[in-house]
């Protein structure tokens, strides 16, 4: 499917995508442009990823056969109402704005128009991204099986209900905060320990790595794999209890049930 891309807005997440996309050889870096707030950004995106650049987000809308509204949120309806009568009649929109419903997105285009609505998260920047992906209802299959195809090019994809996206923010999209906070707080008792600070880091962060690749690959149940460490009278089984005592699993519940919270009144 030789189709043109328009990213609309390139911050870190775009440029993520765009690096994706242009290693997997999904799309030619030739069919990609992208508008830019600055002149300077634009140059700099097209000296990275040798991709079209501009500061013209109708030049975008008039060119992409798939255009990524990449902007932040508050920002959306401004750029729709500037794009909405030069995008193609077959032109496929995706949003990456997770707090933005579909029929809000379709009513500021004022017409027929096949949208997709994206939430990718951070680790995207290093191809290992969780993205949920909830099209509307007027997208044929074989355009949605692209735009996975796209953004698996930078990590895994999920198709989940719109109402679902509330629980996807607060599992995966503000979920890196969290292991964030766990490795720091590894890194930190290492150091107690009298590991240098950057080899505690280091160390801490592979040991998340491979603990989330067991649970990928093997397919067990968490539980399971916690209890092939736990040898009794062991180590880690105190360093489990521990942990139980602090309310580790039922602080993290609550954290999450905070974020699925406040996105629903955003």
């Amino acid at each position: 499917m030789d189709k043109k891309l328009g990213f609309i807005g390139c911050g870190n997440m775009g440029a993520a995508m765009v690096g994706g996309i242009i290693n997997s050889g999904i799309v030619s870096k030739e069919n990609i442009i992208a508008s830019t707030k600055t002149k300077s950004s634009s140059e700099a995106l097209e000296s990275k990823f040798g991709i079209r650049t501009t500061i013209d987000n109708k030049k975008v809308a008039e060119e992409a056969d798939v255009i990524f509204l990449a902007v932040k949120p508050f920002m959306y309806e401004a750029v729709i109402e500037e794009i909405r009568d030069l995008i193609k009649k077959e032109a496929i929109i995706v949003t990456i704005a997770a707090g933005i419903e579909i029929d809000k997105v379709k009513a500021w285009f004022n017409r027929d128009i096949k949208l997709i609505k994206t939430m990718p998260n951070t680790p995207a920047l290093v191809g290992e991204g969780m993205s949920a992906i909830c099209p509307s209802d007027n997208v044929p299959e074989e355009e949605l099986e692209y735009i996975i195809s796209i953004f698996n090019s930078f990590g895994k994809t999920e198709i989940l209900g719109e109402n679902d996206f509330h629980g996807f923010i607060a599992l995966c999209g503000s979920s890196p905060a969290y292991v964030f906070m766990f490795i720091e707080a590894m890194g930190d008792a290492a150091v107690k320990m009298g590991i240098p600070r950057k080899k505690a880091y280091r160390l801490a962060a592979q040991a998340v790595l491979g603990s989330a690749k067991m649970v990928l690959e093997t397919e067990k149940h968490p539980g399971e794999l916690k209890d092939m460490v736990c040898s009794p009278r062991g180590t880690t089984i105190e360093a489990v209890i521990e942990l139980e005592k602090s309310g580790m699993r039922s602080s993290i519940i609550k954290a999450m049930e905070k974020c699925e919270e406040k996105s629903k009144n955003m």
